[in-house]
């Protein structure tokens, strides 16, 4: 039973966040933003809700590990989501069209998270109120790097936008404001499922965070990203991505306010470092293969595409039998 409760929630989810993210695309569209910043702040942010309600109710539910596992294996899972765009996109060479536009992007994503892999280990008990001075400096590294990103990439011109297949921007809004609410009502549920098989399989919560939480939740950034390098929107693909990765580690930050014990990253297990570092490293190689010139490829895949679907799939192995978070 415990399995159909995960599958349905799961599954309202993952469509509520792919409508969102499509709202989110017409008001990028109405606003005449740019690909860049509104697939890194606005779409990412809208992707990236299930992680952050997902963490909030972790916490109500007592297991912060799974939140912070959510968290950590959602940034894996994005990389993974990134080389899997190479393996359907041959022709495109995705990663080589938008180098320049998500350099600083995916760097602002690694400096995050190597904060927050830094502040779990250093345990460094400092607080404001209830919430930790490390995550303050996490959620203020996100807003200075927002400054920096706020003039990338290009506006759509006019003519791109065809006013009659387009919804308006009122209705974009509501429909964005209904999808939040769903999720807001339904994440609880998925939370409690996922806790549940953590319980009965005998796993730990904080892998099947990193795991089957993280997987599931990060699905609307792969349908998306999918979509849209499908309609040649590659900038927004990749923002997507390395804008969630960046989101996430605000959300991580964020989810301090709503935990009222004591400071949240000092409640997660310091072994879920690993897991911050992983996706360091697979983020990492995102950024080297938006910036290099290498060409050749081995069999079907770019050799940075190939790197990041081995480390992820290595990563994972690790983290089993480690024994992460038990």
């Amino acid at each position: 039973m415990v399995w159909v409760q995960f599958l349905f929630s799961a599954a309202v989810l993952v469509y509520t966040a792919i409508k969102l993210a499509e709202f989110g695309d017409v008001i990028a569209v109405r606003t005449r933003l740019s690909g860049m910043f509104i697939g890194t702040l606005l779409i990412a942010g809208a992707t990236s809700l299930p992680e952050l309600l997902s963490a909030i109710n972790a916490i109500g539910q007592d297991v912060p590990n799974l939140a912070a596992g959510s968290m950590f294996g959602s940034a894996m899972f994005n990389m993974f989501v990134l080389a899997i765009l190479d393996l359907l996109h041959q022709q495109a060479r995705i990663l080589r069209r938008v180098a320049m536009n998500h350099a600083l992007t995916a760097s602002l994503a690694n400096l995050m998270t190597g904060l927050a892999v830094f502040f779990i280990l250093a345990n460094i008990d400092l607080k404001i109120g209830w919430v930790g001075l490390d995550s303050l400096l996490i959620m203020a590294a996100y807003f200075g790097g927002i400054r920096l990103l706020q003039g990338g990439g290009t506006p759509p011109a006019p003519a791109q936008i065809d006013d009659t297949k387009v919804m308006s921007l009122r209705r974009a809004g509501l429909g964005f404001a209904v999808a939040t609410l769903v999720l807001v009502l339904i994440t609880p549920l998925m939370v409690q499922s996922a806790n549940t098989i953590a319980q009965q399989t005998g796993i730990s919560a904080g892998f099947i965070g990193a795991t089957l939480l993280a997987a599931t939740t990060s699905l609307p950034e792969l349908v998306t990203t999918i979509a849209a390098a499908r309609i040649g929107a590659y900038d927004l693909a990749v923002g997507n991505l390395f804008g969630s990765n960046v989101f996430n580690m605000f959300a991580l930050g964020l989810t301090d306010f709503f935990y009222t014990k004591g400071r949240f990253l000092g409640a997660i297990d310091p072994n879920f470092a690993l897991v911050g570092m992983l996706g360091l490293l697979l983020t990492g190689l995102g950024l080297l293969g938006n910036l290099a010139r290498v060409e050749r490829r081995l069999w079907f895949v770019e050799a940075d595409a190939l790197l990041i679907l081995l480390g992820y799939f290595a990563g994972m192995w690790f983290l089993y039998t480690y024994g992460i978070g038990v």
